[in-house]
């Protein structure tokens, strides 16, 4: 008997998994719109045609578009700068989560303080609690309240004092 312990090849991303798009609209010169999309796929039947999950456009993804890109990168996924105005990538579900729940969080912010601070608890989450929050923002009745929930829990209250 051998010691060595038999590794199988991890197995591919199954055709019923979740499918989701990235895509980006340039309005203007150092005016961008990012945006996150669920496309109908064997895991989401009740989808007839693709449905927006979050985007964000203007300051507030200026001040985390450094973020954005780099879990696009951690996905393989890089836009061309000289593409043209409007450009869809192929999404893994783990960024897609974290990407729709941070600009649907992020959306309404002005503090910039705030801001980073909700930015660096979403980036932090585990994929199984961005997929919470996110069902709840979208599926619930008042998903501005499990919204403003989340920026309390991950904002510094002592930070003002």
């Amino acid at each position: 008997m051998s010691g060595r312990i038999a590794r199988l090849p991890s197995p591919p991303t199954p055709a019923s998994a979740p499918s989701f798009e990235v895509r980006t609209v340039r309005h203007g010169p150092a005016d961008t719109e990012v945006e996150v999309w669920q496309l109908p796929s064997p895991a989401s039947p009740q989808l007839t045609a693709p449905v927006r999950l979050a985007g964000l456009r203007g300051r507030n993804l200026g001040l985390v578009e450094h973020r954005v890109l780099k879990l696009l990168a951690a996905a393989g996924l890089k836009f061309s700068p000289r593409a043209g105005r409007k450009e869809a990538l192929i999404l893994p579900e783990d960024q897609a989560l974290r990407l729709g729940l941070l600009f649907r969080a992020l959306a309404p912010m002005r503090s910039r303080d705030n801001i980073r601070a909700v930015a660096e608890g979403i980036e932090a989450m585990g994929r199984e609690e961005a997929a919470y929050w996110l069902g709840m923002a979208m599926h619930r009745k008042n998903p501005r309240r499990v919204l403003t929930a989340l920026r309390f829990l991950l904002t510094d209250p002592k930070r003002g004092a």
